[in-house]
């Protein structure tokens, strides 16, 4: 007589979980419990992010996300974070983790240390009346912007799962009964610059310093090296001034606004991550704001280096304590001069350039950005045109430069289209001609062709609520991870 077969070990559930944020104590979280759900239906789990973790996904079955991730068995404690934060300007003591909570930390092959972060998971006692749930549409969303920023080589979080959960949640900003979601986030740190504001709002420097100790130990191995605290805390700002610099400037020129820049949704690692109501924008519009309850602008595409600048600067409140002021304040004066140094490296590889020589590069990007905001073209369909039409012969002749779109253009965006070619044209032939061939690779290699623009997410949300036809956003997923031409 045979035994029965042992089912598997879930592999989600047997990975090395290391309780870093839980061995500094429990003055920074709660624990919590997950919701029980009725139903449990995997729409989405990234292979990827297995991979990264050292599993085969092949060995790793639907149901173990389900189980792992849907009804949360296995694993404890789960940890909903206690954060404040400024929201829209104004300081907000009544935050924390209100719909997620920490649900483990993993190391990937690179050796670093990453979150599982819930959110839809259930009520926390950060809730605020709320049903401590997501939305489907929410989770689809934020799929899309991670997948999407990842592959644009925006330093982002990454959605490793989504379940629907056989609710029916009521919301003023959804036509409403609308499907319910519990999704895991995988990022490199839920620690939030409002992690560091909760504990000057409580005056606990004694907590503020510890986290310092422990963010820096883990996520800023250079500031570790240094044995005194003064520069290994000096050390620390300015990575994260560089990195947050770093992150804005990849923003735009990707055409992304994040939406809500509050400081509850900056990562002290410099990682863009918490999507609500982002967007990318179609045409070049500096005032483009993505959030629709974001009356003033506050969050605007153009604002948001400064915005970047300015939660950084109340970030030192907090770190004041610990660390001199003067360091702090000298230190942020290098934030502009930094984005405008990234910024300019990204501009430059989408127009096909490594580098140029000053004032070249300089004028090469105002151009393009004046040329931009003049003629009614769409910001990424600009790149690509240029993708499509490139030929190492406009280095010989300006008048070849985007002839075709000269051709077709309104007579009003002729003199800033004209300017744009000189200056092209100048860059061109400030480079060996044996360069022309990685030019035309640069620019293919950098300009989407799949912008994740808010038609093409509504396109394949109705399929989804009318006929629980999830092939389109299969097939936009796709798109958006392998965004560039051939």
């Amino acid at each position: 007589m045979t035994s029965p077969t042992a089912a598997p070990e879930n592999p989600l559930l047997t990975l090395d979980y290391v309780p870093a944020l839980e061995a500094i104590g429990d003055d920074y979280y709660d624990q919590v419990a997950a919701a029980d759900f009725p139903q449990h239906q995997l729409r989405f789990r990234n292979d990827a992010v297995l991979r990264h973790l050292g599993l085969d996904p092949s060995q790793v079955e639907d149901s173990h996300f389900i189980e792992a991730f849907g009804q949360f068995q296995g694993r404890e404690p789960l940890l909903a974070l206690r954060y404040h934060g400024y929201q829209f300007g104004t300081y907000n003591p009544f935050l924390g983790d209100g719909r997620g909570f920490l649900y483990g930390q993993v190391r990937g092959l690179d050796g670093e240390l990453y979150d599982f972060g819930t959110k839809g998971s259930g009520p926390t006692p950060y809730s605020r009346g709320g049903d401590g749930r997501l939305t489907l549409k929410g989770g689809v969303r934020e799929v899309l912007a991670a997948e999407a920023l990842h592959a644009l080589g925006v330093r982002t979080s990454r959605t490793l799962s989504l379940i629907e959960t056989g609710e029916q949640l009521w919301r003023g900003d959804e036509p409403s009964p609308t499907r319910s979601s519990v999704m895991v986030r995988f990022s490199r740190s839920h620690i939030r610059f409002g992690t560091f504001e909760r504990l000057d709002y409580l005056d606990r420097t004694d907590l503020i310093q510890r986290l310092l100790e422990h963010v820096i130990d883990i996520y800023y191995p250079a500031a570790r090296l240094c044995t005194d605290a003064a520069e290994r805390y000096a050390q620390f700002y300015d990575e994260l001034v560089d990195r947050t610099a770093a992150l804005a400037a990849q923003w735009m020129a990707v055409g992304f606004c994040h939406g809500v820049l509050n400081t509850d949704n900056m990562s002290i690692t410099g990682e863009s991550f918490d999507y609500g109501p982002y967007a990318f924008m179609d045409r070049y519009d500096p005032q483009f704001t993505a959030a629709y309850f974001d009356y003033s602008s506050r969050y605007c595409y153009r604002n948001q280096p400064g915005i970047c600048r300015w939660n950084l600067a109340m970030l030192q409140k907090p770190l004041q304590r610990v660390m001199p002021k003067e360091t702090l304040v000298a230190t942020l004066e290098q934030f502009l001069p930094r984005y405008e140094a990234h910024y300019q490296g990204l501009m430059l590889q989408k127009l096909g350039f490594a580098q140029l020589p000053e004032p070249l590069g300089t004028a090469l990007v105002a151009a393009t950005v004046a040329l931009l905001a003049a003629v009614e073209v769409g910001y990424s369909r600009f790149f690509v045109e240029l993708a499509q039409q490139f030929s190492p012969q406009w280095r010989g002749e300006a008048e070849q430069i985007l002839a075709a779109a000269v051709q077709g253009s309104d007579p009003a965006a002729l003199p800033p289209l004209h300017h744009w070619r000189q200056v092209y044209h100048r860059c061109l032939q400030a480079i060996p001609e044996t360069e022309l061939p990685g030019v035309r690779d640069r620019i293919r290699a950098t300009n989407p062709v799949t912008v994740l623009l808010r038609p093409e997410i509504e396109a394949v949300w109705e399929p989804i609520t009318v006929e629980n036809d999830w092939q389109p956003f299969a097939d936009l997923l796709k798109r958006v991870q392998e965004p560039f031409l051939p």
